[in-house]
């Protein structure tokens, strides 16, 4: 079962800072997170339940690093909208 700590960060890229002037928030997770889950979390962790996620799955990049061929990791980005009055603070992930 998903938990706060597949949480991996809170987005503050110029796309995100937009979206959170009218109430969205972008949360980046592990790829096992869903939506119902990240839902559970909110609700348990932070006492409000979303009005609603919008989940998109990212594939890690292929990259060369000194001559050897890598790969960054996979993840998952949730946009969430808040309720009214509801904020993320305080969130150390």
């Amino acid at each position: 079962m998903a938990d706060i700590t597949d949480i991996k960060a809170i987005l503050y890229t110029e796309k995100s800072l937009s979206l959170q002037e009218n109430g969205t928030v972008v949360i980046q997770t592990s790829t096992r997170m869903t939506k119902n889950r990240l839902k559970e979390v909110l609700k348990e962790y932070f006492g409000f339940t979303p009005i609603k996620v919008n989940s998109m799955r990212c594939l890690g990049k292929v990259k060369r690093f000194k001559g050897i061929q890598g790969k960054r990791n996979d993840f998952k980005k949730f946009y969430v909208q808040l309720p009214e009055g509801a904020q993320l603070e305080n969130v150390e992930v």
